[in-house]
């Protein structure tokens, strides 16, 4: 975990007046909660700048996933970047190993999602009741009985990309939720690999920004013989 505040800012992806991107460290929750008190926000201090607050969270990530997380950099634009997730006008890009081969090269899961109380945490189940949840996959490599998937959910449902995987008998690998975790303990294997977003400068210009996968990520990939310059990225 990044402990200085050059580590923190080595992990800036994009940055300019009203906007920052950041490669989220694994296993780093976003916010309290009451199972922890390490979370990033105690961290936004040290990549604030010259501003007077720090950046503030325009979206969020599961505690497990790393990669690419869009702060607000004042309350305006933390404001607009919140209407353009609404909108769907945020382009996101994950990664994820799963267990298993999917049937064919890509397609559309198209179902929806409703979240239900387990012991000690909250799921999403598929179910009619619940609400519409869409997501965008495509394969890109495999070894070993594993997947490399390319993701793009056209909805932000809690845990959709993990839910989704799982129904379409595809976990993603280290899932404890979704999951068949087997010992020892595998961490998640789900990276926000890459978002694309207008500027709000009016520009008409576009913010990419491109997360490289976690160590742990990279070692499976290694093993799946999975490697270039593209991968590290």
């Amino acid at each position: 975990m990044p402990n200085s505040a050059q580590q923190w800012r080595d992990r800036i992806l994009y940055q300019d007046d009203q906007v920052i991107v950041l490669d989220k460290p694994y296993g780093l929750p976003v916010h309290y909660g009451t199972k922890t008190t390490d979370h990033l926000e105690l961290y936004l201090p040290l990549i604030a700048g010259d501003r007077p607050e720090p950046p503030r969270l325009a979206h969020r990530l599961d505690k497990d996933t790393a990669g690419c997380l869009v702060l607000a950099r004042d309350a305006a634009a933390a404001a607009r970047l919140g209407a353009m997730f609404l909108d769907g006008r945020v382009q996101k890009t994950y990664w994820a190993v799963v267990l298993g081969r999917p049937r064919g090269d890509g397609g559309v899961i198209d179902m929806p999602l409703l979240k239900v109380r387990v012991p000690g945490t909250s799921k999403m189940l598929v179910d009619v009741a619940g609400k519409p949840a869409l997501t965008r996959w495509e394969r890109l490599d495999g070894a070993d009985g594993l997947s490399l998937l390319e993701l793009h959910p056209r909805t932000g449902r809690m845990h959709q990309l993990r839910a989704h995987c799982a129904y379409m008998a595809m976990p993603i690998l280290g899932d404890p939720i979704y999951g068949a975790q087997m010992p020892p303990p595998v961490p998640l294997h789900l990276l926000a690999r890459s978002i694309r977003f207008p500027r709000l400068d009016c520009s008409g210009a576009e913010i990419i920004a491109t997360a490289p996968p976690p160590p742990h990520f990279m070692a499976t990939l290694a093993r799946m013989g999975v490697t270039g310059s593209g991968v590290a990225a």
